[in-house]
């Protein structure tokens, strides 16, 4: 059970949002992928010309298998730094809680709620 009270209605019901990880897990993943996915490229066509003595076949696959293992080892990669990344905005920047019973948002160092005007 989480330790949070809502600063609104003193509610123990508190849920999180995590926008920041999700968000920033989503684009590190992509920006990983496509990170993983160019520097394979780059490198499967050097093994593919070094490859050619195996033959054609051996060249294409090993091409492609770069590739795809590239991109697969770069998206985890971005995705865990973003998650990283996410986490850190939702705790400092974000108001990352939420009250399940009155649906006021918060921070944890929230000590009051905001007056709207």
């Amino acid at each position: 059970m989480m330790s949070e009270q809502c600063p609104n209605c003193l509610s123990v019901r508190i849920g999180k949002n995590n926008y920041g990880k999700k968000t920033a897990g989503v684009v590190g993943a992509s920006a990983g992928a496509y990170g993983g996915f160019s520097a394979a490229t780059a490198g499967a066509r050097a093994g593919a010309t070094l490859g050619i003595v195996a033959g054609p076949v051996g060249a294409t696959l090993g091409g492609i298998g770069g590739a795809v293992i590239g991109a697969l080892l770069g998206g985890a990669t971005g995705a865990s730094a973003g998650v990283i990344l996410g986490n850190v905005l939702d705790d400092r920047v974000l108001d990352n809680y939420r009250c399940l019973d009155c649906s006021y948002s918060f921070s944890v160092d929230s000590d009051s709620p905001d007056d709207i005007i």
